[in-house]
């Protein structure tokens, strides 16, 4: 048996996730929004440190996932992961420029997966 939502299920669905987001985005406005009183201190560091951490995150979980499922030590030894996750951190570390590392991490990830 499956599950289809009704018409009214999805229609409270979306209204309740774009309050939700709504609210979320005002909220640091509604804390933070007087021009005269500039934000704790940790707000700027938040705003410096969460972007890396997050992206750091999301490569560990992704390298972690795909050894679960695939044994390291097979062909083609996880090459295509390894370069591209290096190009990654190499254009970071040398250009500061998030998108252009994603952008060719991606693509050189995306050859390499067609090359092996």
């Amino acid at each position: 048996m499956t599950f289809t939502p009704s018409e009214n299920y999805v229609l409270v669905l979306t209204a309740t996730a774009g309050a939700v987001t709504i609210l979320l985005r005002s909220v640091p406005f509604l804390l933070f929004g007087h021009a005269r009183r500039p934000p704790p201190a940790f707000i700027p560091y938040l705003g410096r440190v969460l972007a890396p951490a997050s992206i750091a995150m999301l490569v560990v979980y992704c390298f972690a996932t795909y050894f679960a499922e695939r044994p390291p030590l097979a062909y083609p030894y996880a090459a295509p992961e390894l370069l591209a996750g290096t190009l990654a951190v190499l254009l970071q570390f040398w250009r500061r420029n998030p998108l252009l590392s994603i952008i060719a991490s991606t693509a050189l990830y995306m050859l390499l997966l067609h090359v092996f």
